[in-house]
C-alpha cells in the first residue's frame, strides 16, 4: 500500500509545471538540509573527502546547494518520465558538443555514452533515444509499479532495455558492434569481481570495469555526457573522453574513467549525487558514514 501511494504521489508531480515542481523541490531540499537528514550527513562526508582544500563554510554551502538540487530532481523527474519527446526537446536549452556527438553517432562501430549521476541523467537517455538506436542496461527498482513506469518511459522514447547480467552485457556488445548507442552510469558501487580500486578525486574507491570492457570488446567510441539543470530546462554537454580510457591496461583505463567523471562533476559540483555512499568500501574496513557516538 505504501509503495502504491508513493507512485501515485510521484505521478501527481508529472502534472506540475516544471518551474513549480522545481520550486517545491527547492523547498523540500532546504528542509532536508535544515533537519540534517541522512543525505546531508553522507554528502558532507563525501564533500570533505573530495574537496579537502575547501573551508568548512564552503563545504556547508555546497552541501546545502546539493540538497536544493536533490529536491528539484525528485520533483521534476516524474514530469520527464511522463511527457512526450517533443516536450523534452522543447526544454533542451542548448547542446554543447553536438558536433562531437553527431560525428560519433555517424561512425562505425557504435557509441558508448558515459553519464555520471549528475543533473538529471534520465534526460540524456530519453533525449538520445529518438535520434539513435539505443540499447541500455536496466535493473528494476524494488518498487514494482515504479519500475514499470520507468521501463515504459524509456521504451516509449525508443530504447531497448536489457537485464543487468551476463546476457545483458553481451547484448550491449552486440549492439555497439552493430553501430548502435548505449549509455552507462559509471559511478556506482560495482559488484564483487566487477571492479578495481583506483582513485576518484584523490580517494581510493572500487570502480566498475564494465565501461572499459565494453570499449575494448566492441572497439566503440566513448563520450562523456550530462544534462545540467538550468532555469527553464536543461543544458546538455557532450565531452571527449581521455585517450587513456582506450588503454588496454585496465588500471590505466579505469583511472582515466574516474578522472573523466571528475571533469564532468567540475561543470556543476552542486548537481552531483554526493548523497550516494560511494566510499562505503574502505581498505581498512571502516564505515566512514557511521554516525558519530
Amino acid at each position: 500500500m505504501k509503495n502504491t501511494i508513493l507512485v501515485l504521489l510521484l505521478r501527481s508531480f508529472a502534472f506540475l509545471p516544471l518551474s513549480l515542481s522545481r520550486a517545491l523541490g527547492r523547498g523540500v531540499g532546504a528542509l532536508i538540509y535544515a533537519l540534517k537528514l541522512t543525505p546531508v550527513r553522507v554528502a558532507r562526508v563525501n564533500l570533505r573527502l573530495c574537496y579537502p582544500q575547501l573551508s568548512a563554510a564552503a563545504i556547508e554551502q555546497l552541501c546545502r546547494q546539493r540538497m536544493l538540487q536533490l529536491g528539484q530532481a525528485f520533483f521534476e523527474t516524474p514530469r520527464v518520465w511522463s511527457n512526450s519527446n517533443s516536450w523534452l526537446e522543447s526544454k533542451i536549452l542548448s547542446v554543447e558538443g553536438l558536433g562531437l556527438l553527431q560525428e560519433s553517432l555517424a561512425a562505425d562501430p557504435g557509441t558508448l555514452i558515459i553519464v555520471p549521476h549528475q543533473g538529471n541523467w534520465e534526460v540524456i537517455g530519453l533525449w538520445l533515444s529518438p535520434q539513435t538506436k539505443m540499447t541500455s542496461l536496466y535493473e528494476p527498482p524494488k518498487i514494482a509499479p515504479l519500475g514499470r513506469w520507468i521501463k515504459s518511459s524509456r521504451e516509449k522514447s525508443g530504447a531497448t532495455l536489457v537485464p543487468t547480467d551476463v546476457r545483458g552485457v553481451a547484448g550491449l556488445i552486440k549492439a555497439l558492434k552493430r553501430g548502435e548507442t548505449t549509455a552507462i552510469l559509471p559511478d556506482q558501487q560495482p559488484n564483487t569481481n566487477s571492479g578495481i580500486v583506483v582513485p576518484f578525486m584523490g580517494v581510493p574507491v572500487p570502480t566498475m570495469t564494465l565501461v572499459t570492457n565494453l570499449i575494448n570488446r566492441s572497439a566503440s567510441r566513448a563520450l562523456l555526457a550530462t544534462a545540467l539543470r538550468e532555469p527553464g530546462g536543461w543544458r546538455l554537454h557532450f565531452l571527449p573522453v581521455s585517450e587513456a580510457l582506450y588503454s588496454e591496461d585496465q588500471t590505466t583505463a579505469v583511472s582515466a574513467l574516474n578522472s573523466d567523471v571528475a571533469r564532468i562533476v567540475a561543470l556543476a559540483p552542486e548537481q552531483y549525487q554526493w548523497e550516494y555512499k560511494r566510499f562505503r568500501v574502505q581498505p581498512d574496513g571502516r564505515d566512514i558514514y557511521a554516525k558519530k557516538p
